[in-house]
């Protein structure tokens, strides 16, 4: 087969943590939450979405010129929709839901990047001329079609095929702003799992990413027959509309769900990602080479460890990075590694009100952690990993809670509260899925420092906490945090500088800087 690809879309987002020794790139290329990924090669540069679920800004835009070493560059939204769920107000979350898989495609001049959302019940459409500064432009539409792949065909037609299981091709408007009255809309593939079911039933046939080489077209799907792993399936067709033929295409190591993704050079690529413990779902690549008209990917069906491909500069500051919150004239308010746990409120938190601080102000009584508003994340990374923060706690109200956190339904942190007008630095442990105070230990000064270590190495999935009074001398405070990787959280932990109130609201809390580091000591 002549090895070039016509693709309106793909996703993946990748980068690689490697010692200085290794010359070549390794699996996982990103150890880090990265889903979900969607891939397109626009030139000589790759761009991927991926899933951030209920964080603001959301669907994240990477770059790559190498399909190892990755930059975080945008997001398509502030705001995906304003309602309770999404404000985490009234009682009300959206963890685990949010925005989910979405497809990127890159079609005469424009950039696409679609997504569906329980929370909005919507399908969203984002597009613009200039994916590294946008602007973007959003239309939605409904239902909120699950999974689904955005695809341009050669006639001028555009599609989405969705679904799990059954899965629907539905002819959309020309400008991509809703659903073709009157257009194509059947169930071209009634059992996306059925190529994987020889052995036992599949509860999953799902994740569509759809591609177009050389006059075929080509779909992906995840499956996970019963007893066994995740799975890559394939279907062929000569026509859009069928009839589609499916085979399985790769069962290793549960490396799954992704498309295609071509290199200039001519070599052919499988962007994938793994259910990895409490890290997250993190990315990896896999050789495709062409036999019969078929993608066949891995080596011996088998995902390498190395590739041939450079070698990884680390994550740090391409997906993840250490700020000092200082910011000059032109500078972003928040540089792209930070997200909000749901929507913020923008009046209340500040890098103006002290220069060089990050500054969280109370605007409301919570009641925990998870509810509470204004929570500043971003990705913890692997094998390993430690962030620390320096927190002024001088104005913090009776009642209130701020420092750093490791987020997920089983969450761990360490901070400061203001009880009877004394403060205390207390260590809450959530592993067993109900939060614990195991230590508190009173303290009569303004500043604190607070440190949180992660080993995922081989899931592990342990965190350990520490304070100190001075910066330099750490202490261990509290109980090993068991990192788990729930459902109802869908995410990889994450590290969070957060503050909140328990009886009064108008406090604030000052974060000097968050610091990021791919070790961890122990100390």
């Amino acid at each position: 087969m002549k090895k070039y690809l016509f693709i309106t879309g793909l996703s993946i987002c990748m980068s690689v943590h490697v010692t200085a020794q290794t010359k070549q790139a390794i699996n996982p290329v990103i150890h880090a939450d990265v889903p979900d990924m969607a891939m397109i090669r626009v030139g000589k540069n790759y761009y991927m979405s991926s899933t951030t679920m209920h964080m603001s800004p959301g669907v994240p835009i990477m770059k790559s010129t190498d399909l190892i070493n990755w930059k975080l560059i945008g997001y398509t939204y502030d705001t995906l929709v304003s309602n309770d769920d999404m404000n985490l107000e009234n009682g009300k979350s959206t963890y685990g839901r949010g925005s989910w898989a979405s497809s990127i495609r890159y079609h005469k001049g424009t950039y696409y990047v679609s997504t569906f959302a329980a929370t909005s019940g919507k399908t969203h459409v984002y597009s613009t001329k200039n994916i590294e500064k946008g602007p973007w432009k959003h239309v939605s539409f409904q239902p909120s079609l699950h999974d689904h792949s955005l695809f341009f065909d050669d006639d001028g037609k555009v599609y989405m095929l969705y679904g799990n299981h059954k899965l629907t091709l539905v002819e959309l408007n020309e400008d991509v702003s809703g659903i073709k009255p009157g257009g194509f809309n059947q169930v071209v593939v009634e059992n996306a799992s059925a190529p994987s079911e020889k052995v036992a039933k599949s509860n999953l046939g799902e994740g569509s990413q759809l591609f177009k080489v050389n006059g075929k077209y080509y779909l992906f799907n995840i499956t996970w027959p019963r007893g066994g792993m995740r799975t890559v399936v394939i279907h062929r067709a000569d026509k859009l509309t069928g009839p589609w033929e499916g085979r399985v295409a790769l069962q290793d190591l549960g490396v799954a769900q992704g498309g295609l993704i071509d290199m200039p050079d001519g070599r052919w690529f499988a962007y994938l990602f793994r259910d990895y413990g409490a890290v997250g779902r993190i990315p990896y690549l896999v050789p495709v080479t062409w036999q019969d008209g078929w993608p066949v990917l891995g080596e011996n069906g088998k995902v390498p460890a190395t590739l041939n491909l450079p070698a990884s500069k680390g994550l740090i500051p391409g997906i993840a990075a250490s700020d000092e919150f200082k910011r000059k004239r032109k500078d972003a308010a928040l540089p792209l590694v930070w997200q909000w746990n749901h929507n913020p409120d923008k009046s209340l938190w500040s890098l103006k009100a002290r220069k060089g601080f990050l500054r969280l102000t109370t605007g409301r009584v919570d009641t925990s952690f998870l509810s509470a508003k204004n929570s500043l994340t971003q990705r913890t990374i692997g094998p390993v990993c430690t962030g620390t923060t320096s927190l002024d706690v001088s104005n913090m109200k009776e009642g209130d809670f701020a420092g750093l956190g490791l987020l997920q339904k089983n969450y761990g942190l360490v901070g400061v509260r203001v009880n009877g007008g004394s403060k205390m630095i207390v260590m809450i442990n959530a592993s067993n899925g109900k939060p614990i105070e195991v230590e508190n230990i009173p303290i009569n000064q303004s500043t604190v420092y607070f440190k949180a270590e992660c080993n995922f190495t081989d899931r592990k999935d342990v965190a350990n906490f520490f304070y100190s009074l001075d910066g330099k001398s750490w202490k261990s405070i509290g109980t090993q945090l068991k990192m788990t990787y729930t459902l109802p959280h869908f995410m990889g932990y994450r590290f969070t500088l957060f503050n909140y109130a328990t009886k009064e609201t108008g406090g604030f809390a000052d974060f000097d800087y968050f610091r990021i580091s791919d070790s961890i000591t122990g100390n």
